[in-house]
């Protein structure tokens, strides 16, 4: 059966988040400070609810546990990717992700962390952290004792339409003036390292230096991304990276295009511009995802899409 599952975002506060999730997406935001805005998720902190279709008012967690083959009959309790969309009017904390494993052991069974960012926006002069100046274990423990963050953060320039993969142990930190689209195995375990001595509610945030030390990749191990593209008449497809988890991609669309749909299941997020899929209208904000199955799908009018699948 051919099913397109519409899915409603939930939105998040976040002491760092602005309002662009309501000026450039038209989002309902509970306010002012709404950093992320959960696409596609199935995480208990945030489960995206069907908005149309055979399976109006059900939550994706629900859905991926009783109606299977809509994913391909895929194994694994847990939905396995999130999407989201990140306002970042401030600087998020730097910090760091586990892997499967360290997951598995310290944070009750939890997935890992493994995600990659899609540059939508960002302030001119806008900067990134991805990556630490450290040598070694000893090395990064006597860095993170002395405070010395400038030393040890490896900073980098950013504009729109960049992309970086960050994979678990990866010191990395959005700066303030950055939106961006997350493509992420369906985790909410993050480390922090270091807050800029941020208050919230009068008091400094949690800080994680044990756990960060311990999942921290010495050296810093920098991943390339992909990026190779295909031109098909004046639509292109660019295949941003493939990893382990998922595979993801930008489709830019300037009239008409057929593709497949990658199975086990495909996830789409428009990201620009506004158009049909099979004749269904879709447009910039929204999100969805094509059942397993799906087969052969026609994309129409002027819009850009990042699309993802996990690798099974």
């Amino acid at each position: 059966m051919k099913e397109i599952l519409f899915l409603d975002p939930v939105m998040k506060e976040m002491i760092w988040g602005g309002n662009r999730l309501s000026k450039d997406f038209h989002y309902n935001i509970p306010s002012d400070k709404t950093g992320e805005c959960w696409a596609v998720s199935a995480h208990a902190n945030g489960d995206c609810v069907v908005k149309s279709g055979t399976y109006e008012g059900r939550k994706l967690s629900d859905i991926w546990k009783k109606e299977k083959d809509l994913f391909g009959n895929v194994n694994g309790d847990t939905f396995p990717l999130l999407v989201k969309i990140i306002d970042a009017k401030e600087d998020l904390s730097i910090q760091v992700h586990p892997d499967d494993t360290y997951a598995k052991q310290n944070e009750n069974g939890s997935l890992g962390k493994t995600e990659c960012w899609y540059i939508l926006d960002c302030d001119e002069g806008a900067q990134i952290v991805i990556g630490h100046n450290a040598s070694s274990k000893d090395e990064l423990k006597k860095m993170i004792e002395d405070k010395a963050w400038n030393d040890l953060i490896k900073v980098q320039p950013i504009k729109k339409g960049d992309f970086f993969q960050i994979t678990p142990g990866t010191v990395h930190a959005i700066k303030g003036g950055t939106l961006i689209l997350e493509t992420q195995q369906n985790s909410d375990i993050t480390y922090r390292l270091y807050d800029y001595d941020r208050l919230q509610n009068g008091k400094p945030r949690e800080l994680h230096l044990e756990k960060s030390i311990d999942v921290i990749t010495c050296p810093f191990e920098e991943v390339k991304p992909l990026r190779e593209t295909i031109t098909i008449e004046n639509n292109t497809i660019e295949k941003l990276i493939q990893c382990e988890y998922y595979e993801v991609s930008k489709i830019d669309v300037n009239g008409e295009i057929s593709l497949p749909a990658k199975e086990p299941f495909t996830i789409m997020s428009v990201i620009g511009g506004e158009g049909l899929i099979d004749n269904v209208k879709i447009s910039k904000g929204d999100h969805f995802i094509l059942s397993s199955g799906y087969g052969e799908y026609t994309l129409e009018g002027n819009l850009s899409i990042i699309s993802s699948n996990m690798i099974h």
